[in-house]
C-alpha cells in the first residue's frame, strides 16, 4: 500500500479484530485510484448503508476491472479481507510499476517506429471481430430490450413451487420416448447392415459377370467372322458400281442438256420457217389479187424468192423440157392475166406464154399444155409446203423420242442401247 501511495498508516494488527471503517476507507481510496469518476456512496453509518457500499464496490470492480470480490469477506472486515484488498492493490501496483518503467525507458531509449507488417495478422483478426461485433450488437440490443418483459416471467417460473410427481412423470415420459427412439434407430442400423450385405452380394455377382463378359469379348475379337470376306467383296463391288453410277449420271445430265439445247434450236428454226412461209403466203395472195385486178406484173423480187423456194424445196412442173427447176407460179400467174394484157418481161424473155419455145406443137396443143402446166405448178407448190411441214413435224417427234430415250438411229439401235454399248467399251468421259 505504501508503494502505491496510500496515505494512511497500516500495521500487522490492523485487521486482527473486525475494523470496517478502515476497510471502507481503503476500498474507497483504491476505487478512486483506479477510476476518479467512480460514484461510490461514502456513508457507512448504518447497516443498510454498509451493504450498499460493499455492493457498489463489488459491481464497479467486476464491470470495469473484471475483479471478482467476495462481498462476505469485505463485510466481515477481519483478517480475510486482506486477500480481497490485495486483488485491487495488485492491479494498481502493476500499473504504477509499468508506468515507472515506461518513463525510465523513454528517458534512456529512443523508440523505433512500429512495424505495421508484423501486425497484419492482428489487423485481420480485428476486422473479423469488428464484423462479428457489428452482427451481434443488434441481436444483443433486442434481447436486452426484452429483458424487462421477460424478467417477471423468469422470476415467476423460478419462484414457482415444483410438483415432484409431475416432474417425475415428465422425466419418465421423456425417458420412454428416448428409449423408443433409440430402439427405432437401432433397427434402422440393423436394416442398413442387411441392405449392405445384399448390395455387396449383388456387386460381387455383377463383377463376376463383367469378368466373364470381358473374357468373351477378348475371345470374339480374335475370331474373324465367316462372312467378312464376302462382305469386303460386296463392299468393293458396291464402290465400283457407285463410281459407274456417278459417271453415267453425269453423262446423262450432259446429254440431256445437249438434247434440250438441240430441241431449242430446232424449235427456233421451225418457228422462223413458219413465219417465213406465212409471210410468203400473204405476199402471194396480195400479188395474185393485184394480178387479178390487172394492176401490173408480178414483182421480180417475189419471183426470185419463189424461184429459190422452188429450186431448194419444191418440185417443178413435169412439162418443163429444160429439165431444171422453174418457178411454180409462173404459169398460174400467166393464166390469171386478163385477155389482151401485155406480156410480162419474163414472158417476153421466155416466149409468148412465159415458157421456152416448144417445137412441133400448134396453138391448141400449147394452150392445153399451158393449162396442164398451171395445174401441175399449183399441185407442186402445195406438195412443197406439205413436205416442208412434214419434215419439221418429223424433226420435232424425233427430238421428243430422244428426250424419252427411245430414239433409234440409222443403225436401228436406240440411244440407251448405244450408251450401254459405249459403257462396255469405255466410260465415255467428256
Amino acid at each position: 500500500m505504501r508503494a502505491i501511495g496510500y496515505p494512511g498508516s497500516l500495521s500487522m494488527d490492523s485487521f486482527r479484530n473486525p475494523n470496517f471503517p478502515l476497510v471502507a476507507d481503503i476500498l474507497l481510496w483504491l476505487v478512486r485510484s483506479y477510476d476518479l469518476n467512480a460514484e461510490i456512496p461514502d456513508d457507512v453509518s448504518t447497516e443498510q448503508d454498509r451493504l450498499m457500499f460493499i455492493k457498489a464496490i463489488a459491481q464497479l470492480m467486476a464491470t470495469k476491472a473484471r475483479i471478482m470480490l467476495n462481498t462476505r469477506r469485505l463485510y466481515m472486515a477481519d483478517g480475510n479481507v486482506v486477500r480481497e484488498l490485495l486483488k485491487i492493490a495488485t492491479v494498481i501496483h502493476q500499473a504504477v510499476m509499468t508506468c515507472m518503467s515506461d518513463d525510465e525507458e523513454e528517458d534512456s531509449l529512443v523508440y523505433a517506429p512500429p512495424d505495421i507488417t508484423a501486425k497484419l495478422t492482428q489487423l485481420k483478426a480485428c476486422r473479423t471481430l469488428a464484423s462479428h461485433i457489428t452482427e451481434k450488437g443488434p441481436i444483443l440490443y433486442d434481447l436486452l430490450g426484452k429483458e424487462l418483459e421477460l424478467r417477471e416471467t423468469r422470476s415467476a417460473v423460478v419462484s414457482r413451487n415444483i410438483d415432484m410427481k409431475t416432474l417425475e412423470s415428465a422425466v419418465t415420459d421423456s425417458l420412454t420416448a428416448m428409449r423408443t427412439e433409440i430402439e427405432s434407430t437401432q433397427k434402422a442400423i440393423d436394416n442398413l447392415g442387411a441392405d449392405e450385405t445384399n448390395l455387396q452380394t449383388k456387386i460381387d455377382r455383377k463383377r463376376q459377370e463383367l469378368d466373364r463378359a470381358e473374357k468373351r469379348l477378348k475371345s470374339l475379337e480374335g475370331v474373324r467372322p465367316a462372312y467378312m470376306d464376302e462382305y469386303e467383296k460386296v463392299e468393293a463391288e458396291l464402290s465400283r458400281l457407285y463410281e459407274q453410277y456417278v459417271t453415267k449420271f453425269c453423262n446423262l445430265a450432259y446429254l440431256e442438256r445437249q438434247l434440250e439445247e438441240h430441241d431449242r434450236i430446232e424449235a427456233v428454226k421451225f418457228q422462223e420457217t413458219e413465219a417465213d412461209l406465212k409471210l410468203m403466203q400473204l405476199r402471194l395472195q396480195e400479188e395474185e389479187a393485184r394480178l387479178l385486178r390487172g394492176e401490173g406484173d408480178i414483182d421480180d423480187d417475189l419471183a426470185m424468192e419463189l424461184g429459190v423456194i422452188g429450186n431448194n424445196k419444191g418440185p417443178t412442173s413435169p412439162l418443163s423440157n429444160t429439165g431444171s427447176y422453174g418457178s411454180p407460179l409462173s404459169a398460174s400467174s400467166r393464166a390469171l392475166r386478163p385477155k389482151g394484157a401485155a406480156p410480162t418481161r419474163s414472158a417476153r424473155a421466155l416466149g409468148g406464154n412465159g415458157l421456152p419455145p416448144r417445137h412441133g406443137l400448134d396453138d391448141e396443143d400449147a394452150l392445153d399444155e399451158d393449162e396442164l402446166d398451171i395445174n401441175s405448178s399449183d399441185e407442186a407448190f402445195e406438195v412443197q409446203i406439205n413436205s416442208s411441214n412434214k419434215n419439221r413435224s418429223l424433226g420435232i417427234s424425233n427430238a421428243s423420242m430422244r428426250g424419252a430415250g427411245i430414239y433409234q438411229d440409222d443403225d436401228g439401235l436406240s440411244d440407251e442401247e448405244e450408251l450401254d454399248d459405249e459403257d462396255d467399251l469405255s466410260d465415255h468421259d467428256f
